[in-house]
């Protein structure tokens, strides 16, 4: 499964141009312009298994270095302050990984 049989591709190119610079990435502006936000839970649980590149059933700090790249192969990887503002806006346990309910929590909220 691809993240573009969920998200449009001219969503998933807005959301991608909306953050090329470094440092200017947000992952609540990134789910509203993907259209992840506006998808359902059952959605977001699949988008969250293609983002959970290693099959830990977690997303981690590695991953989310290339969190955009997973959208788009041509896409920046993430700065370390993204990288670790993004894991702290969402990893509500503070274990250090992001698992698929903080994941749909951060998306849909």
């Amino acid at each position: 499964m691809s993240l573009s049989s969920i998200l449009s591709a001219d969503a998933i190119a807005t959301a991608i141009k909306d953050c090329q610079a470094p440092d200017s990435f947000c992952p609540k502006k990134f789910f509203q312009l993907c259209g992840l936000a506006k998808k359902s839970p059952q959605d977001v649980k699949k988008v969250f298994g293609i983002l959970d590149n290693d099959g830990s059933d977690y997303i981690e700090e590695e991953e989310l270095k290339f969190f955009l790249q997973r959208f788009c192969s041509a896409a920046r990887v993430l700065t370390d302050k993204e990288t670790k503002a993004f894991l702290n806006a969402a990893d509500d346990d503070s274990d250090g990984r992001i698992g698929v309910e903080e994941f749909q929590a951060m998306v849909l909220s």
